[in-house]
């Protein structure tokens, strides 16, 4: 006979996931309502989780804007995406992903990203768009990819 689940205390478990790392409400939220908490606790729960000042959505922005800026090397665009997907209001989110990259400008990230992905000379021109996908994936504006493909090839031919 399977035993039957009994949610979490919304608060109790916020506590928890929110002393793991920073989460948005809505990612919050979400957890909740997966484990199946009911809909005014979970409001309950957040209320007082923003009271007592564990739960801060631009606190977890930019936590979330640092960690993809400095650690995994991603563009602003890819980020900024990423945290409005997570609840963060468009606004709120610039602001985050430029405080991201203050202590390393967004250049200086996509050449990391690019010396990462290309350990070896780029040698043609089918390579070079790779690379150039690649960034854009990784959320680099595509005129600033071409040009560090552009002048990584050059350097590329020049040292051989």
């Amino acid at each position: 006979m399977p035993r039957e689940v009994v949610p979490p205390d919304p608060y109790v478990y916020g506590l928890a996931a929110l002393g793991r790392r920073e989460l948005t409400e809505r990612q919050l939220r979400t957890r909740l309502l997966r484990r199946g908490c009911a809909t005014d606790d979970i409001d309950a729960a957040i209320v007082r989780l923003r009271r007592d000042g564990v739960l801060d959505d631009q606190r977890a922005a930019l936590a979330f804007a640092r960690t993809e800026a400095r650690i995994k090397h991603r563009g602003p665009l890819r980020i900024q995406r990423a945290l409005e997907t997570m609840g963060i209001d468009r606004q709120a989110a610039r602001h985050a992903t430029d405080e991201g990259f203050e202590e390393r400008p967004v250049d200086e990230a996509l050449e990391i990203a690019l010396q990462r992905k290309a350990r070896a000379p780029i040698t043609d021109d089918r390579q070079a768009q790779r690379l150039v996908a690649y960034l854009v994936r990784q959320g680099f504006d595509l005129t600033a990819a071409v040009a560090a493909v552009r002048k990584r090839r050059r350097q590329d031919q020049a040292d051989s």
